[in-house]
């Protein structure tokens, strides 16, 4: 047990005091009768913007997938190894959720790489490299604009990169039609570590704004 991080170990002995006596009953509940989350997010890996901190989840409430700058990939029926996509059809199919929240953030390392393919430690050859290249056209449009900064690029990216990946859940045949049958929403919403100030994309319009 040696080679387990202590600063782990520490904090899942907190939690068993703490917030696990607070919510053993639930626990118990949840270990015998199963999940039942409305709701689905599809978070960034980024250890900043971890979702059941940000929305202040209880056990059992969201079901959530991380990936690097939480992106969802095409309706894609290769055969091949689909993480994302594997998520997304359980929670849909088996789950019944009734949301979707694509959850980016600000500073995500991820989006830095599509606008910095040539950045090392990435090559385009490596999976980070590879992954990345689903935001490949928008940042080239990105990058072309030289009247931006380069926080103003990165930014831009991240909310583009909601909008892309909301329209690649509708590829998904089953997502496309429980939200034509009404029992499915899609949203779109983006976290500023710093402030902690959430944005909401308006569905109609693609704008970012923050809740009342």
């Amino acid at each position: 047990m040696d080679a387990f991080p202590k600063s782990l170990l520490d904090g899942y002995r907190s939690f068993m005091s703490g917030r696990y006596v607070e919510e053993s009953a639930r626990y118990r509940t949840l270990a015998e009768e199963g999940q039942k989350p409305q709701t689905l997010v599809i978070a960034c890996c980024d250890s900043r913007a971890a979702p059941e901190m940000i929305f202040n989840a209880r056990p059992g409430e969201l079901f959530v997938v991380r990936n690097v700058a939480n992106m969802v990939p095409p309706y894609e029926p290769d055969g091949q190894y689909h993480g994302t996509s594997a998520a997304l059809e359980f929670a849909v199919e088996g789950l019944k959720v009734k949301n979707i929240v694509v959850l980016g953030h600000g500073r995500c390392g991820g989006i830095h790489a599509a606008l910095s393919p040539e950045a090392e430690p990435l090559t385009p050859g490596d999976f980070i490299g590879k992954w990345t290249t689903l935001l490949k056209p928008a940042a080239e449009q990105i990058n072309a604009n030289s009247a931006m900064t380069a926080g103003e690029r990165q930014t831009a990216l991240e909310r583009i990169s909601i909008r892309n990946s909301l329209s690649n859940l509708r590829s998904f045949p089953n997502v496309a039609a429980a939200e034509k049958q009404g029992k499915l929403k899609l949203c779109g919403a983006w976290f500023d570590i710093s402030s902690g100030e959430l944005w909401v994309m308006d569905n109609k319009s693609g704008d970012f704004a923050r809740p009342d």
